[in-house]
């Protein structure tokens, strides 16, 4: 990675949030890390406004306060969380979404709970390439 690759990480288990947050400041990523819904909107917030708004959102669907659909519908119609260009979104969840959900947010790609590390990053490296990557990713990865 040439450039600092800023990431927002939006999981409520803790084991989960740090085990991913962990493996990816060792690649180089500068990792936000939000537990609910709420403190991810306050990070988008205050990444919009900044100069490094986040190139890579992780996005856990099952959160105790909004979903991660709740949280990609205010990314696209809230003016103060706009940011250009738009970040990569992978939708990690354990329930494989509807199909109208995936057709009315189009996240970059979703991942299937549980997955390895590895798969998550491949990934994450496709969604930022902009290479095409399945619609989703399985335990196989």
């Amino acid at each position: 990675m040439a450039e600092t690759t800023h990431a927002l990480i939006v999981e409520d288990e803790n084991p989960l949030r740090r085990i991913l947050t962990l493996n990816l400041a060792r690649r180089g990523y500068n990792v936000v890390e939000a537990d609910t819904g709420e403190a991810a909107l306050d990070a988008l917030r205050v990444a919009a406004a900044a100069p490094l708004p986040f190139d890579l959102i992780l996005l856990d669907i099952n959160l105790p306060d909004l979903s991660g659909w709740d949280i990609l519908r205010h990314l696209r119609e809230d003016p103060n969380l706009a940011t250009r260009p738009p970040p990569a979104v992978i939708v990690m969840t354990a329930v494989r979404p509807q199909s109208r959900r995936i057709a009315e947010f189009h996240p970059d790609a979703v991942l299937l709970k549980p997955f390895p590390i590895n798969a998550l990053l491949r990934l994450s490296e496709r969604v930022l390439a902009k290479q095409p990557a399945s619609r989703e990713e399985g335990e196989d990865g």
